[in-house]
């Protein structure tokens, strides 16, 4: 069989934001240090303030409040069958339980958690931070040292 002949999938979008976060903040961290570091996370946490903003006019042009069980029907990202969570949605909360994410998956290939857990660690509490100033998410537990992630998601009042 010919090259050309080759009928290849492409790689999955998920799988190469991964690879080039890892590639960004390993380099980043070795012209900067520390101080990289930290302007990273703040990145990734402006990127998440935007992000919530977004889904909460994606709420607003459906119909809903930017309220704890409009989060995840609004919410930017369609899900692939590269994740995979349990969620419990009730009206102030939302809990979810990850045992598969392929962030996580990618960069422990890769030996890179030293740099994805930047992303992992300033996201989601940064997506809810914008999507409802009153949105809290505890994110206890992440896939690098826990085999899963468990995120809580609270409306504070």
């Amino acid at each position: 069989m010919k090259d050309k002949d080759l009928e290849l999938e492409p790689v999955d979008m998920y799988v190469l934001f991964a690879k080039m976060f890892s590639h960004i903040t390993r380099e980043v961290e070795k012209a900067c240090g520390e101080e990289g570091v930290r302007a990273v996370r703040e990145g990734v946490r402006q990127f998440g303030l935007e992000r919530g903003r977004n889904i909460a006019e994606r709420a607003k042009a459906m119909g809903h409040e930017n309220d704890a069980k409009s989060y995840l029907p609004c919410y930017d990202m369609g899900r692939s069958e590269l994740f995979n969570s349990e969620n419990d949605i009730r009206e102030d909360s939302i809990e979810q339980l990850f045992t598969e994410c392929i962030f996580a998956k990618q960069w422990m290939e890769d030996h890179d958690e030293a740099y994805g857990i930047h992303y992992c660690e300033m996201i989601d509490p940064s997506i809810a931070e914008g999507y409802n100033e009153n949105f809290k998410c505890t994110h206890d537990k992440h896939f690098f040292k826990d085999g899963c992630c468990h995120f809580l998601f609270e409306m504070k009042k």
